[in-house]
């Protein structure tokens, strides 16, 4: 029995027990009344008393049959009542209970004291609750606990009791992911209706719904052309992408709502709604225009689809527009048209043959001019044409097969082979390149053909170069080495020896300066010949521009002074030269294996060894390497490797000497720049001078790669300085023999961004010595990068003359020799006036080294001297110490550090 059943039975039952109690009381009222009317004075004799009792006794009878059968007509209509309002308020609430159970929301009714009096089985179901979890007399609050103890509720009733009250209800996510919308509505008798509902389906839903619209407006927000809608009724924008704005330069907000007008200027707005209104009376519902529009201040070109959308009458109710900028495409497509004609003008003209073979049928697509004269044909025969249309039989089988064999692999195949041509038979380099699709299949195949007979021949004399010196056509020092290596294996565990020998001529640069250097090539060429002569049979090298080497088997030390003497003996006979005598002089280091070592580089290094200490006891002389002279090379080898390790580890660093205009007063205004100067501190001898490892840098060769680091390091710093002050560097003549010395210094300058004009390349008579044409041109071509040159020390050598007429030197500096003298001989002074007037008349700047005193540097400024050098302006430091100088802030100068006063003289 339902609640709403139970209810209306206790509600019947209780009227008919009032109607009862109402009708006995009257009924025995009425009996009572009746007998005090049959004897009214209250008199009563005794037969009477009898009479009187018995018709008393029958009136009772009679009376109380009455009544009953009165109660009982009265009781049974009283039934008969109550049963048939029980039955209809069972059959209501039968009713509405059915209709509450099928309803697909769960429904709880709790009365004014918190029970519930209704349930209906959604609920139950919603809940996977039973009837028998219900007991009588529960309350809401306990239905509540008993669905949080079976798993259907988290969290805190309170809580959720203030959140079913609000208006909008609250939603509970269940463990197994339902959702249920749960409302509490409070009826004005104080109780509850508590309504349930599974919204699962329709929040699932609804997330689909807002994750497919935030799709569709993402995917329109990034279409990167620009999509506008407008209402064809009132031509209002009602749709913008973000395309759209940063065309338009308008805010979303700025464009919906508002019309064509209040977006575009006047003439734009126009032929906007000209192209409209063409959409709109066109058939297909579809347009392509491109418009000049006006945005910004700038005509802008715009290439537009426009789309009508119709409702469901089939009458057009929206303008849909698909619009790009293609101003820079048009623009890049003539570009691209221009580039064409460019390559196809380069390809023309590159003096290669060049042919493009399309895969899927054969034939050729492209070919240059200059593929004519190889083809035999003009490219307007060969283009659509195969290679059978081209070459005879023979040649078509083995072209196929290359072709084929290049294009399974895919890449690049290159290989030589000749061909006859008019001019003979010649050896062409061809390349075959595969051109796959966007598949990774091959597509087409590029041939390019190319005469490289020249250049294989120019390579076979590079070549001989690479072991042979230009001028005598003897080995060179990479030959020596290698034949001597060859030498040591065959005598290794074996009793033989052998001598190396190092040789110098003597009084090769005086001829040269007397003579000129096409003499002293002639004098080295003799010089050869006649080494070759006297030896017979053994190794004779040219291993450096006045050095030669040589190897000598047989029994030693006697094989070795034998020939060192027969050699001295050759230099009596003078050298004649169109009818002159040169006589030069020769000096000999001889080093033995295996006494003197076992690998080809220690037997070199001794007989240099023992050439250094002949040299520097008496040239002409000959000198075998001694024990002695082993520990002299041991500390200069132990000094050289420090260097090594010195440049790789960052020991070395730059100091900086000012260089100014010669003034009698000097201030810091009149600095022009600074001259870089390497310095060494070893990490256990200290403080190592310049003059100990710089010569020991020229001649391990460790010079090309300091010299490299000081010009980096120097560059780098001068592009630093606020002002634009010059720096000098000083180049060895060994880094003009090695390396690209003009492309390193066009790095640099990339690298480091200083002005080639700030730069200041400092030279030495040796560059151009060595060898003057090769040294000439390096020069001029540093030139043409804008860098200045100085010819250093002028006037110590023999031949500075000569080069300040070969090459435009920028600067000259007087060697600091001459104005050390100045005051103490008039011939420096005399010297010095004649530089300073050389220099003038060649407009070149003169630069004295060395200024001391104020004497020197009065001298030089009555003189005319353009700029000075010198301790009196001050010496060699840290950057740092010039920091004022170079246009930064004072720092604070640091013990090793000299101290320049703001004002020199």
């Amino acid at each position: 029995m339902t609640g709403w059943q139970k209810q209306a039975r206790a509600t019947t039952a209780s009227r008919v027990w009032a109607a009862a109690y109402v009708c006995i009381p009257t009924l025995l009222s009425g009996s009572a009344a009746a007998q005090i009317v049959a004897n009214p004075d209250g008199t009563f004799s005794a037969s009477s008393m009898d009479s009187a009792h018995t018709a008393i006794i029958w009136q009772v009878v009679i009376g109380g049959f009455v009544i009953v059968a009165f109660l009982t007509a009265i009781i049974l209509w009283i039934s008969t009542a109550l049963r048939r309002a029980r039955h209809a308020n069972i059959r209501r609430a039968a009713f509405v209970s059915s209709a509450l159970n099928s309803l697909g929301t769960g429904i709880v009714m709790i009365d004014a004291r918190k029970r519930i009096v209704f349930c209906n089985d959604r609920y139950l179901e919603i809940y996977g609750l039973t009837r028998a979890d219900l007991s009588a007399g529960m309350t809401g609050r306990e239905l509540t606990a008993l669905r949080m103890q079976r798993g259907m509720l988290s969290g805190d009733i309170d809580e959720y009791y203030r959140n079913v009250k609000t208006a909008s209800g609250c939603i509970c996510e269940l463990a197994d992911g339902r959702s249920i919308l749960i409302k509490h509505r409070e009826l004005s008798n104080g109780g509850i209706v508590s309504t349930h509902e599974d919204c699962t389906d329709q929040r699932k839903l609804s997330r689909q719904l807002a994750t497919t619209k935030s799709f569709l407006e993402s995917v329109i927000d990034n279409i990167p052309v620009c999509v506008a809608v407008k209402s064809i009724e009132d031509g209002r924008y009602i749709l913008a992408n973000r395309a759209f704005e940063q065309f338009s330069g308008l805010s979303r907000d700025q464009i919906i709502g508002n019309t064509a007008e209040r977006v575009y200027v006047p003439e734009a707005a126009l032929a906007v709604a000209q192209a409209d209104r063409d959409a709109i009376a066109s058939l297909t519902g579809q347009t392509r225009t491109e418009l000049l529009v006006e945005l910004g201040g700038s005509m802008r070109q715009v290439a537009c689809n426009r789309m009508i959308a119709r409702d469901e009458k089939g009458r057009p109710e929206f303008l849909v527009a698909l619009f790009e900028d293609v101003t820079d495409r048009r623009s890049l497509s003539r570009e691209i048209q221009s580039a064409k004609k460019f390559l196809e003008l380069v390809v023309d003209n590159i003096p290669v043959s060049l042919v493009v073979k399309r895969l899927s049928d054969d034939q050729y697509v492209l070919a240059n001019r200059t593929a004519e004269a190889m083809l035999g044909r003009r490219r307007e025969d060969v283009i659509g044409c195969t290679i059978e249309d081209i070459y005879n039989p023979a040649d078509v089988r083995l072209i196929r097969k290359r072709d084929d064999d290049a294009v399974r692999k895919k890449g690049i195949v290159t290989e030589e082979h000749p061909i006859q041509t008019e001019s003979g038979l010649r050896l062409f380099l061809t390349r075959r390149v595969t051109v796959l699709d966007e598949a990774g299949e091959p597509q087409y195949l590029i041939k390019t053909n190319e005469d490289i007979t020249d250049r294989r021949e120019t390579e076979s004399r590079m070549a001989h170069m690479a072991y042979h010196d230009a001028l005598t056509e003897l080995p060179n020092r990479a030959a020596f080495l290698q034949a001597l290596e060859q030498m040591i294996d065959a005598c290794e565990d074996t009793d033989e020896e052998f001598a190396v020998l190092s040789l110098d001529l003597d009084r090769l640069k005086e001829i040269n300066d007397v003579f000129g250097h096409e003499v002293g090539d002639q004098l080295l060429i003799e010089f050869a010949r006649r080494l070759e002569s006297v030896i017979s049979g053994g190794v004779v090298a040219r291993l450096s521009g006045d050095e030669f080497g040589l190897i000598i088997d047989g029994l030693q030390p006697d094989s070795a002074k034998a020939l060192a003497a027969r050699l001295m003996q050759s230099m009596q006979t003078e050298f004649m030269f169109e009818g002159r005598a040169v006589r030069i002089g020769l000096t000999i280091g001889i080093s033995v294996y295996p006494r003197n070592g076992r690998d080809a580089e220690t037997l070199l290094t001794n007989a240099d060894a023992a050439l250094f200490r002949a040299k520097t006891t008496s040239r002409g002389s000959i000198n075998f390497f001694d024990m002695e002279l082993d520990q002299q090379l041991r500390d200069r080898r132990a000094l050289h490797q420090d260097l090594s390790t010195a440049i790789r580890n960052g020991e070395l660093s730059l100091h900086y000497q000012p260089q100014a205009r010669a003034r009698h007063k000097m201030t810091t205004d009149h600095v022009l720049g600074f001259e870089a100067l390497a310095r060494w501190t070893h990490p256990v001898r200290g403080f190592v001078p310049p003059s100990d490892f710089i010569p020991l840098a020229e001649e391990s060769g460790l010079i090309v790669e300091m010299g490299e680091w000081i010009l980096r390091q120097a560059c780098r710093e001068a592009a630093s300085w606020p002002k634009d002050l010059q720096i000098s560097v000083n180049l060895s003549p060994a880094q003009f023999m090695h390396g690209d010395l003009v492309g390193l210094v066009h790095s640099i300058l990339l690298e480091t961004g200083l002005a080639p004009g700030r730069l200041e390349l400092e030279i030495t008579e040796g560059v151009l010595i060595e060898d003057f044409d090769r040294g000439l041109s390096l020069l001029r071509r540093l030139k043409s990068l804008g860098v200045r040159i100085a010819m250093d020390d002028f006037g110590s050598g023999y031949s500075s003359l000569t080069y300040l007429q070969a090459f435009p030197f920028d600067k000259i500096k007087i060697d600091r020799t001459f104005v050390m003298n100045l005051g103490r001989n008039t011939q420096s002074a005399a010297i010095i006036r004649a530089m300073i007037g050389l220099g003038h008349g060649l407009s070149i700047s003169i630069v004295a080294e060395g200024v001391e005193t104020q004497e020197q540097l009065s001298f030089l400024v009555d003189e005319a001297c353009d700029q000075v050098q010198g301790y009196f302006l001050g010496k060699p430091a840290p950057i740092e110490a010039y920091a004022e100088w170079i246009g930064r802030a004072k720092r604070p100068v640091g013990k090793d550090v000299v101290k320049i006063p703001r004002k020199v003289g």
